[in-house]
């Protein structure tokens, strides 16, 4: 039952971060919230995701997967109940965290229990199942979301969510236990890690309604900083890291590795604050604004699979992974052409190309990565290869709302009705303001586009060149 178990658990996951970004408008309106109260709900929900993946990754490895594995759904699923009867954003937020740290959980123990129970070509296909799965998750998560949101209102949504936790937990109780008995767990590491990250978090959130200046934003950033500092260099000292410094080391490991942050930059901003828009500006329903988000998850659904086919194929992965980053690359430049007008056809080929790229990544760069890697350390760098995913999406998120409303308070001269423009909620001067949000999306994927492609050019140096060193390898090292 490892498999399925575990794809069901994935595809939950997936879900609740794609479908989350429907519920906002009417979750906004009924708990009186926007700007960076309102982004919480997602960005909350992904920091935990990023910063607790890296730690429950490793701590599997010595606990046990099934263990962590089945203690993550739990708290996965409390979140989403305590998410549901929440009286206030703030309660929302806090949920969403903790429901974020089961999250991480489940994608670090769900990795590490296929890593440890396929191999060779079986792992190739489990791991490019995985991907196809989070595919699945996240192509119907907005589509699902705003047709529970018909039927029973956002609280309903994340009930619905909760009950399917409860039962992957039941499954997961019947699956095979796997350890590595030698590993010990970095807890000094771990909390300067999630302390670095959080920290980032809070001050690419906050500063848009601070402002840079303000001492809190800049007293966290100070602190973001030096904990990322002392992370390195505590990483570098310890017995046990919770992130070896021997997977940092490895030119072609980092290159998957930044290959899957580049996608998740180019997909996820898009996924969150699209649904927004279409709601506020075009109009629609959210069941409408779900069907045509399927343009940019629909190719999740394929693509991993056909990517991994190619591969085993013997087609060059390195090639097929610099094909879809230049998709995506070229689709967050093709949205450019968003408007209020003609508004799915002017971006139904920029999105299938952002979907197809993203789903190519999804199929292939896990298993690659994962195939570098010694059976000791399957455990670390499955959740370091979900927290480097997980931080990309937390800081994407961050980022691109600090940006929109940045450029709205520019154009609109009010920080806090930028905040609510931003969160969908129009005012008097409806025309104007749509035309004010639709240049800020324009001036924040430009940033987007270039993040992309000088990361690619980056990758295309990591995995192409020959390192000087022979004989460097992390599986050599096992």
């Amino acid at each position: 039952m490892t498999l399925p178990v575990v794809l069901i658990g994935v595809g939950l996951v997936a879900m609740s971060i794609s479908g989350t970004a429907i519920a906002l408008p009417d979750l906004g309106r009924d708990l009186d919230a926007s700007g960076s109260a309102l982004n919480w709900v997602v960005a909350g929900y992904n920091l935990a995701f990023a910063a607790m993946t890296l730690v429950a990754g490793a701590a599997a490895d010595r606990v046990g997967r099934r263990r962590m594995f089945v203690a993550a759904a739990i708290v996965f699923s409390s979140g989403f109940l305590a998410t549901a009867a929440a009286p206030t954003i703030l309660v929302v937020d806090i949920a969403r965290i903790v429901s974020g740290a089961g999250g991480a959980g489940i994608m670090a123990a769900g990795g590490a229990l296929l890593a440890s129970n396929y191999d060779g070509a079986a792992r190739n296909r489990a791991f490019a199942f995985m991907g196809t799965m989070a595919g699945v998750g996240i192509a119907v998560g907005p589509t699902l979301v705003g047709g529970l949101i018909s039927l029973t209102g956002w609280r309903g949504s994340f009930v619905v969510f909760a009950v399917i936790g409860l039962g992957i937990v039941l499954g997961a109780r019947r699956l095979p236990e796997s350890r590595a008995n030698d590993v010990r767990t970095d807890w000094v590491g771990s909390v300067l890690f999630v302390v670095a990250l959080s920290a980032l978090m809070f001050a690419l959130l906050e500063a848009p309604e601070l402002g840079w200046t303000h001492p809190t934003v800049l007293l966290t950033l100070v602190l973001g900083a030096i904990g990322l500092v002392a992370f390195a260099i505590v990483q570098r000292r310890s017995s046990a890291p919770v992130l070896a410094p021997e997977l940092v080391a490895h030119r072609r490991f980092m290159g998957w590795c930044l290959a899957t942050l580049t996608t998740s930059i180019g997909f996820l901003g898009v996924l969150v604050f699209l649904p927004t828009y279409l709601q506020a500006a075009v109009d629609f329903t959210p069941v409408t604004a779900g069907l045509v988000m399927l343009l940019l998850t629909a190719p999740v659904l394929v693509a991993p699979v056909l990517a991994v086919g190619m591969v085993n194929k013997g087609i060059s992965a390195r090639l097929i992974i610099m094909i879809a980053l230049g998709l995506v690359v070229a689709g967050n430049f093709g949205l450019l052409m968003l408007g209020p007008d003609n508004t799915t056809t002017l971006i139904a080929v920029p999105l299938l190309m952002i979907g197809v790229g993203m789903g190519a990544s999804f199929g292939i760069t896990d298993g690659q990565a994962m195939s570098l890697v010694p059976a000791r350390l399957v455990g670390t760098a499955a959740g370091f290869l979900n927290t480097v995913r997980g931080a990309a999406e937390a800081l994407v998120i961050a980022a691109f709302s600090a940006a929109l409303i940045g450029f709205l308070s520019h154009q609109l001269g009010d920080p806090e009705r930028a905040a609510a423009v931003s969160a969908g909620r129009l005012g008097a001067a409806h025309d104007a303001e749509v035309d004010a949000l639709t240049t800020s999306w324009h001036f924040t994927q430009i940033g987007v586009g270039g993040v992309c492609l000088l990361l690619s050019a980056s990758i295309a140096v990591l995995l192409f060149l020959r390192s000087p060193e022979p004989g460097h390898d992390v599986g050599a090292m096992s």
